[in-house]
């Protein structure tokens, strides 16, 4: 049982409409800490994903979901799902809403929880690419870097 979904938190985002987008940010770069999020975008957009050193729109399908990889997912997979760095870009027009629901594992600072890759995910041409770090560790060094990390 590896507690993906003890921690889980919905947020709702809203962006002012802005008047110099190109000077402002809507959220700084960055990728989630969890195992999963689950975004949905109204059709404004704003939201883009880093690929191949290039920013990327996320382009709104009405009523579909953005499924994001968080870097505990990544970390437990050995890199089989990769995490993706994303930001969120002003708009001049109109005001951006999204809402977001986290999945990711409960946290508390006594907690001597270990995460690692998954044993079953390892072969000899497939050594870990991580070592086990306990879940306060990851997160205390998570929250150190912040966005832009």
């Amino acid at each position: 049982d590896i507690e993906c979904n003890q921690g889980q938190t919905i947020v709702g985002h809203y962006y002012p409409p802005c008047p110099e987008p190109e000077i402002a940010i809507g959220t700084s770069r960055h990728s989630d800490s969890g195992f999963l999020t689950i975004v949905l975008q109204d059709e404004i957009g704003g939201l883009q994903i880093l690929r191949e050193g290039r920013w990327v729109d996320v382009v709104p399908t009405p009523g579909a979901f953005v499924v994001n990889i968080g870097d505990l997912l990544q970390l437990i997979s050995n890199d089989k799902f990769s995490s993706v760095e994303h930001r969120v870009v002003a708009k001049e027009a109109e005001p951006r809403i999204s809402i977001a629901c986290f999945f990711s594992t409960f946290y508390h600072p006594a907690s001597t929880r270990m995460y690692g890759p998954i044993k079953e995910l390892l072969f000899e041409d497939n050594p870990a690419l991580y070592r086990e770090t306990l879940v306060r560790d990851y997160v205390a060094r998570y929250f150190s870097i912040g966005l832009d990390g």
